[in-house]
């Protein structure tokens, strides 16, 4: 077990971030690099999984040596870029043939698939970037972006651009905070609480108009 320090408070191992710390210390850096990108990609199929906690545990053990900054942030960067765009892909080839089925038509009927073709025609730029900062949200928008046929030119760069953002400042906190893990990933905590309270209110605007155009489609029937 390493004998440096993994937090200012208390120099021994005392939680389960601080044992996965020390589990993690002990692996070559490769393996370190492949675990924090695989938690970066299968993010965008598996919302729920925790990428933004493992980028900023790399950056710590960056900071304490165990790591390269650079090669933590491309590690998390480039496979979640990659994984957004596979998930656009898969989606504009067999997006539209799933909704055609009796389940995808009951999630969203022809006149609601119409008018969230017409939202991403519109707004698809901005809406792709915002959604990188928004948890779950980052796993939903590139379907309906590729279901929607939205051109590769106007998905890639937002996704890229945002991403590097989010994970860039992920990583320099990560890094810069030193010895600080408990300071920093109670930040992140604060901040991924605001923007998942952002996510729940979007969310709840998308029911919303879900039920209503819903409801309006049976009026008619």
């Amino acid at each position: 077990m390493p004998s440096w320090p993994i937090c200012s408070c208390d120099p021994r191992p005392g939680g389960p971030i601080e044992d996965l710390l020390y589990t993690l210390a002990d692996l070559p850096p490769i393996l370190i690099y492949l675990l924090i990108g695989v938690g970066a990609a299968v993010e965008n199929i598996i919302p729920p999984v925790p990428a933004d906690t493992f980028v900023v545990l790399g950056a710590f053990l960056a900071a304490i040596g165990r790591a390269n900054p650079w090669v933590v942030f491309l590690f998390t960067w480039v496979p979640n870029v990659g994984s957004a765009l596979l998930v656009y892909f898969l989606a504009r080839k067999y997006g539209r043939r799933f909704f055609q089925t009796p389940f995808g038509r009951w999630l969203l009927h022809p006149k609601q698939m119409e008018q969230v073709h017409r939202f991403y025609d519109r707004w698809g730029v901005p809406a792709i970037a915002l959604s990188r900062f928004l948890p779950a949200f980052r796993a939903l928008v590139p379907v309906f972006a590729g279901t929607s046929h939205l051109s590769f030119l106007r998905v890639a760069p937002p996704v890229i651009l945002a991403s590097g953002i989010w994970y860039g400042a992920l990583v320099y906190l990560g890094y810069a905070a030193g010895r600080e893990l408990e300071w920093i990933l109670a930040l992140v905590d604060r901040v991924g609480d605001v923007l998942l309270w952002i996510a729940l209110v979007l969310l709840v605007l998308v029911l919303i108009w879900w039920w209503l155009t819903r409801a309006h489609r049976r009026e008619e029937h």
